[in-house]
């Protein structure tokens, strides 16, 4: 078990190294993240199930287009037992090269502890809406 401060601590590591392989347009570390049967929900596109249909959907429309950032003072962890834990905040959407803010949406991270190895088994990201400036 962890010390809540720990948990935090281990999650925005975590949070940071999965969305720094997302921005950087590295599959490899991305997909050893996810578990097969990922469950990716999205406000605007719907659900998607499968890791492959994730990483060719973060291919396709994300790489090099798109670039995450978690708004500071957001992150939020909390221990689900006997499975891993939650991580919820608020990350925002940009274009790199550009300075206009895309938008900013909510998000619910599950990740489990399956042997050791921690993977994100369900994601939803919601309530995109521009940013107002």
């Amino acid at each position: 078990s962890y010390l809540p401060s720990t948990l935090f601590q281990t999650f925005s590591s975590r949070d940071t190294k999965l969305f720094d392989a997302y921005n950087r347009c590295d599959l490899d570390t991305l997909g050893a993240m996810v578990a097969d049967n990922l469950e990716f929900d999205h406000d605007k596109t719907g659900l998607s199930v499968g890791k492959a249909i994730f990483i060719e959907a973060i291919q396709k429309n994300i790489c090099g287009k798109v670039r995450r950032t978690l708004v500071r003072g957001t992150l939020e962890v909390y221990p689900l037992n006997g499975y891993g834990a939650v991580e919820i905040g608020v990350h925002r959407f940009t274009h790199p090269g550009l300075d206009d803010e895309l938008g900013e949406a909510k998000f619910i991270t599950i990740w489990q502890n399956k042997d050791g190895v921690w993977k994100v088994t369900r994601a939803i990201s919601y309530d995109h809406a521009p940013v107002k400036k």
